[in-house]
């Protein structure tokens, strides 16, 4: 299927159809579903409806480099203010030969930060700066999601790949270090790759080339549901009632005859869309609804990668993954939404401009879990790459950076 450093391809064939009417069925059978209306006027900053400034940015350089330890990324992952200028940066790392896992850099960037790669454990998590126990032997995190508790208490989510496995787990901490995983037999979600996903879910879920797999999770350990199989690049936020929302990935099929199937893309196939999830406690998903899908006025290779989002009092802010299939680049669209549902993508456009081939964001750029304002100023702390999402081209030696920006708004 359809994830990044070595996870499994897939491909399907099917009658021709073309993109308008296909994307726009889609979208017209959501808006019937949901129900939902966009509104013309608003009373937050700017002169239109959830009007962001077109490029507001001023890039501030590299804050943490790859090494020794993995190729680096903070995509979905949170940027923290501490005391005296400080920031605490939750990162990934993976690459060739590396395997996952998920960290915490902190210190003042531009001067330095002190990483920490999360000590894992099948028992109870060990006394260290970062910590994930009661996670199975060969199960390793990625992707880390933190979300602060009510209580001080602390929840960790991540994308745990071992073998046979691919499934958001969520752990807890009572003092922001030690995590333990609540249960790694009952995910969140599912990757269509997991041992629990068969045929049936899968085809459920609008798989249908993967309505032969057969589910070979041991006896004891639940089913996959059709509502839980999501594709990647997953962000959770609590809200201030206490509920929780989230949002992930979702694959529709489509044959080689479709505008939008790009033979060298590693998920040939499918088009990337974001479906939204909502929760009481954050750990059942019951409610999920389709959101963004690419519609008649994007370019036929258009997919969504990625959804996170900084809430703000006059509603959301959306960093969208605005992934162009057959050049193989990743950008980040601006997009705004009163309630999570219904989104306004004014733009169509990179919110930041990518560098110059040689430069560390050339090839493509992630969004962290948020924007975060601070100091009278708007941080992002951003992954950059110099390499194709298909590996296969790079300006120089691939390689993964942290990278920083700043702006004293991000409204027009």
């Amino acid at each position: 299927m359809c994830m990044q450093d070595g996870m499994p391809m897939n491909t399907c064939s099917g009658r021709p159809v073309r993109r308008r009417t296909f994307l726009a069925r889609v979208a017209g059978s959501l808006t019937c579903a949901s129900g939902l209306s966009c509104a013309k006027t608003w009373n937050g900053p700017g002169t239109k409806y959830g009007e962001l400034a077109a490029s507001p940015w001023k890039k501030c350089g590299v804050v943490m480099s790859s090494g020794s330890d993995g190729m680096i990324q903070n995509f979905t992952s949170a940027a923290e203010p501490l005391e005296a200028k400080r920031w605490r940066l939750w990162f990934s790392v993976s690459g060739q030969g590396v395997p996952f896992n998920v960290g915490i850099a902190e210190g003042v960037p531009g001067e330095g930060m002190e990483r920490h790669l999360a000590v894992l454990s099948e028992g109870e998590p060990a006394d260290a700066p970062l910590a994930i126990g009661n996670l199975p032997r060969d199960w390793r995190p990625v992707q880390g999601v933190h979300v602060p508790l009510a209580k001080g208490r602390h929840r960790l989510y991540f994308w745990a790949h071992g073998p046979k496995v691919v499934r958001y787990l969520a752990a807890e901490s009572d003092d922001g270090r030690r995590y333990r995983v609540i249960d790694p037999s009952r995910p969140c979600l599912y990757h269509p790759a997991d041992r629990a996903v068969d045929g049936r879910a899968a085809s459920e879920a609008g798989l249908k080339k993967k309505s032969g797999q057969v589910s070979t999770r041991p006896a004891g350990e639940p089913a996959a549901l059709a509502r839980q199989i999501s594709n990647d690049a997953t962000n959770v936020y609590r809200l201030s009632d206490g509920t929780f929302e989230m949002y992930s990935v979702g694959l529709m099929e489509v044959g080689k005859e479709h505008p939008g199937y790009v033979a060298h893309d590693n998920c040939a196939g499918w088009i990337r869309v974001i479906d939204r999830y909502a929760s009481q406690d954050g750990l059942d998903w019951p409610e999920r609804r389709r959101i963004l899908v690419p519609d008649a006025k994007d370019p036929a290779d258009q997919q969504f990668y990625y959804l996170s989002v900084t809430h703000t009092p006059y509603g959301r802010i959306g960093t969208l993954g605005h992934y162009r299939v057959e050049a193989q680049t990743m950008d980040i669209e601006a997009c705004f939404s009163k309630d999570g549902l219904s989104w306004q993508r004014a733009m169509r456009s990179p919110w930041i401009p990518r560098g110059n081939p040689g430069e560390p964001d050339s090839y493509m750029v992630y969004a962290p879990h948020s924007l975060v304002e601070r100091d009278g100023l708007w941080h992002l702390f951003y992954t950059a790459t110099t390499e194709a999402h298909n590996h296969k081209h790079s300006h120089g030696s691939p390689m993964r950076s942290i990278m920083h920006a700043t702006c004293e708004s991000p409204w027009a």
